[in-house]
């Protein structure tokens, strides 16, 4: 298959005067991850980084003037395969061994075990048979996709804080959808990163760290958050009434 070559690979919009929405649009949308930029008085916030299959640090350098600290709120290569171009990297510690190793994903080889492909469909998602639309550059090889090691510089855990200066934002550990998932939560403001623990489109609790129990556990807690907003790793922002909604159909889907 031949694939035209992008003119531009990230596409941003700004959400207010702190937060700014990165995203790659020639990616299909079960791998095509929210990049979140905070502006802080201190540094700024990146919360995760997209495929890695171009530079972010490249792409967003107008919006990268400050130190930044880069989280990732979970390990799966399409939230964590630019982390390795930022200095600074936060993730929880039940995941930090696999960033550190570079785990040998594939753009292909989350989708090739036929169980699993069969869960993600039953889920609701359409996987066509290639995973982008077009490449980042001329000569890109997609076979040459890994995700490069990221050791992470600091490991979080329930309850502790990243300071940016001017906001504070509590780690909450979120597990189901993955042993280490987290969001970030500012209860001042009543706004939550939630990564993939939840999000406005199909949820996958069957991949092979997931853990339905667990993610019933955090489907529960979510459901009692006061947010005001949640901006998640995937889909469209939304407010407390549709976090319920979420938290309610899969309770009840997996009652």
């Amino acid at each position: 298959m031949a694939f035209r070559i992008a003119d531009r690979w990230f596409e941003f919009r700004r959400i207010d005067d702190d937060i700014t929405l990165i995203w790659e649009p020639y990616v299909v949308p079960l791998i095509r991850c929210n990049i979140w930029h905070v502006r802080g008085r201190d540094r700024d916030l990146l919360i995760d980084t997209g495929l890695g299959m171009a530079s972010l640090k490249a792409a967003a350098r107008h919006l990268f003037e400050k130190k930044l600290t880069a989280v990732a709120t979970h390990a799966h290569y399409d939230h964590v395969g630019g982390l390795h171009e930022f200095d600074d990297r936060v993730i929880h510690r039940a995941e930090a061994k696999r960033v550190a190793d570079g785990s040998a994903a594939s753009l292909y080889g989350s989708v090739r075990d036929d169980a699993l492909l069969e869960s993600i469909r039953a889920a609701g998602y359409d996987i066509p048979p290639e995973l982008f639309t077009a490449l980042p550059h001329d000569g890109y090889d997609p076979g040459s996709y890994s995700v490069l090691p990221a050791p992470v510089t600091r490991a979080v855990d329930e309850g502790d804080v990243i300071d940016i200066g001017d906001r504070r934002f509590e780690v909450l550990h979120l597990p189901g959808h993955s042993p280490g998932s987290i969001g970030l939560w500012e209860a001042g403001s009543g706004t939550l990163f939630s990564g993939d623990a939840i999000y406005d489109g199909p949820l996958l609790d069957e991949l092979p760290d997931s853990d339905i129990a667990l993610y019933i556990s955090t489907m529960k807690r979510l459901r009692q958050l006061p947010v005001r907003v949640v901006h998640a790793g995937h889909d469209p922002s939304f407010g407390r009434e549709r976090l319920q909604e979420l938290c309610d159909a899969y309770l009840a889907r997996r009652a």
